[in-house]
């Protein structure tokens, strides 16, 4: 039996994910495809329904992209959502034109709360309303289910060909009763059992994936990272000693982390996997002596990294299968329909030419990030290394301006830790979406043991994030600060100032480089 699917179309939206997401959230299983997905791909799917997003475009320009009007017959609820609302409209024989006020930002919100969709909602709901145009006239047989003083259309349904619009996000946090639409709409409107479960995908997984591998060899590369360590795990379940671990301690790690990755994967770790570590500290900082461009930084650890693999997997021998921790996002990233690139695909391109094997298993390749962790929680995997922060590719090589050296790397690695003790001693890392200390480039005088001094500052960050698009500088109590500042400038040597950034993203990056 086919799991049940929610699929997502995706008409340049930059919330596809977040959609795709909250449906998940309603342990319904959900994919993002392009708007020009082919309907037979769909109908080969246990399809329940259908979700077009919102877009930057207008349903009357030239080029804005369009879907033919043979979705709505396949037989399932169709939701749209903005864009995706005036697009229902318009290939249904609606009027839509550009509204006399635009509407953004949280908006109080009339709905209908005898509809379906909006069972459960109060009368009146804050929602989040980003559109410059506007549904001026429904299409024949549908029926206004909520609207503003502004906007008479924010929501529209005809329930008997299961079709349903609404002008306004409910999957962003700021509409207030959102997740109970889009809940209302999965499950009651479409039908869904909800059986979409961490334990029976890992299950699942590990059956699949010892049934392709047989007798084969696997090779991964290990980062430590939450992605590359749940795609290892569910390797080691499936396979044992088929699969070879390589993991390359570029010296650019946390303090410690290299030690506490083969702690747990290693010869005396839980897993019955092989592990190699390749200690490559002082390569890596000879091939970044003098480099300050930050994307030159980024493309030598990268290439350097691949080089370090290369030499690994050619010493193990042929190997069948390369694993990669790729997951739904970078899948995503690439590029979707007109979505904007993000990213090009991390885990595609570099590949080393040497290794000989036939075929790519990304496991994780379905999965958002938190659906990883709950994969990882169900494997059995320390929660102090699934609920690890997200930490760059590149490593500390973006959290120093600057030319990346030995001795700044200590400096880093050391302020970081007091920084991650503290914050954890006074209860406030369950909260923060990422914090971190970075070595800024600077240099400034100052005074310790009534000597004068010259040394670095340490600039301190923490923001609030629920996607990494995003992000709000976190206003953390001073006397934690002070603690924190206290410690670094009297324990870490080189180090005489510390600054506190309080950029949000946008203007700033969550990295510094």
């Amino acid at each position: 039996m086919k799991r049940e699917t929610i699929v997502v179309m995706d008409f340049g939206g930059q919330y596809n994910q977040l959609i795709a997401r909250r449906v998940r959230e309603c342990n319904v299983y959900c994919e993002v495809h392009p708007y020009n997905v082919e309907l037979d791909k769909l109908k080969e799917m246990n399809l329940k329904g259908i979700i077009f997003t919102g877009g930057p475009n207008s349903v009357y320009a030239e080029g804005s992209p369009l879907c033919g009007k043979e979705v709505f017959q396949l037989g399932v609820p169709v939701l749209g959502i903005c864009y995706g609302s005036q697009l229902m409209a318009y290939l249904l024989g609606g009027n839509v034109s550009t509204a006399p006020v635009s509407e953004y930002g949280k908006t109080e919100v009339e709905v209908d709360n005898s509809k379906v969709l909006f069972q459960g909602v109060s009368a009146t709901t804050i929602c989040w309303m980003s559109h410059t145009d506007y549904i001026e006239k429904v299409p024949e047989g549908f029926t206004v289910t909520a609207h503003t003083p502004v906007c008479p259309v924010a929501g529209m349904e005809c329930a008997e060909r299961g079709l349903y619009a609404v002008q306004f996000h409910p999957e962003v946090m700021h509409t207030q009763e959102g997740m109970k639409m889009l809940h209302n709409f999965v499950a009651d409107i479409c039908g869904c059992k909800g059986d979409w479960k961490m334990d029976s995908f890992v299950e699942t997984s590990i059956a699949a994936i010892r049934e392709k591998v047989g007798n084969g060899k696997a090779l991964c590369a290990l980062s430590g990272g939450v992605d590359s360590s749940v795609a290892a795990v569910l390797l080691a379940k499936a396979i044992g000693k088929q699969l070879t671990c390589v993991f390359v301690d570029h010296g650019l790690l946390r303090k410690n982390e290299g030690d506490e990755v083969e702690e747990i994967f290693g010869p005396n770790g839980a897993y019955d996997l092989n592990f190699v570590r390749v200690n490559a500290q002082e390569r890596f900082y000879a091939k970044l002596a003098g480099v300050e461009e930050p994307e030159q930084k980024r493309k030598i650890i990268g290439e350097e990294f691949i080089r370090v693999f290369e030499e690994e997997a050619k010493k193990i021998g042929a190997v069948d299968y390369l694993v990669q921790g790729t997951i739904y996002p970078d899948v995503i990233e690439s590029g979707l329909g007109k979505s904007a690139v993000i990213k090009s695909h991390h885990n595609v391109g570099g590949l080393p030419d040497c290794v000989d094997f036939k075929e790519i298993i990304e496991p994780l390749r379905l999965l958002f990030k938190d659906e990883v962790r709950k994969a990882g929680l169900e494997l059995g995997i320390p929660e102090k290394l699934v609920y690890r922060q997200p930490f760059p590719g590149p490593g500390l090589g973006v959290r120093i301006v600057g030319e990346v050296t030995a001795e700044k790397v200590r400096i880093v690695q050391d302020a970081d830790a007091i920084y991650r003790e503290e914050v954890g001693k006074a209860g406030l890392d369950k909260g923060l979406g990422q914090y971190f200390a970075a070595l800024t480039n600077m240099r400034s005088v100052g005074v310790m043991g009534d000597e004068r001094t010259y040394d670095y500052a340490v600039a301190l960050r923490a923001v609030e994030t629920s996607d990494f698009m995003t992000a709000e500088a976190v206003h953390l109590p001073w006397e934690v600060l002070s603690v924190v500042t206290s410690r670094i400038v009297n324990e870490v040597k080189g180090v005489n100032r510390v600054l506190y950034d309080c950029t949000g993203k946008p203007p700033g990056t969550i990295e510094f480089e």
